[in-house]
């Protein structure tokens, strides 16, 4: 089984313009997906939603691993992403997940909670804005 993790899935969906965004989700998430940031809820349609609207913010970044954990089919880690945004300004969130793989290494479910390190107080919600 290979297994995704954040830095490669966020690699992908958000600072890889070489895929499309389905091919980034289709890599990474399972069809049954769904995700909480903040305490929101969000099914895998409302997931994509946010991609697009972060994408058409974002100019690139990267994602920095700091802990990173696989037991079976759960996943933790934490990781501070770093976004360039197009208007010339910068965001950096850390965040901690908690997630489940599906048997074929794909995330099936995500929880995580963030922290805004550096952006306005207009990004604070970047994680989960649509």
């Amino acid at each position: 089984m290979t297994r995704t993790g954040i830095e490669a899935a966020m690699n992908d969906l958000l600072f890889n313009s070489e895929i499309t965004l389905r091919e980034a989700a289709d890599r990474h998430f399972a069809p049954e997906y769904r995700q909480r940031t903040d305490g929101e809820w969000a099914d895998r349609t409302e997931f994509l939603e946010h991609i697009t609207h972060v994408r058409s913010l974002v100019a690139g970044g990267h994602v920095e691993v700091h802990e990173e954990l696989y037991s079976g089919s759960k996943y933790a880690d934490r990781h501070t992403a770093h976004i360039a945004k197009k208007d010339g300004s910068t965001v950096s969130m850390e965040v901690y997940v908690f997630a489940d793989l599906t048997p074929d290494g794909r995330f099936s479910r995500i929880e995580e909670t963030t922290l805004m390190l550096q952006g306005s107080e207009a990004d604070r919600g970047i994680g989960s804005a649509r």
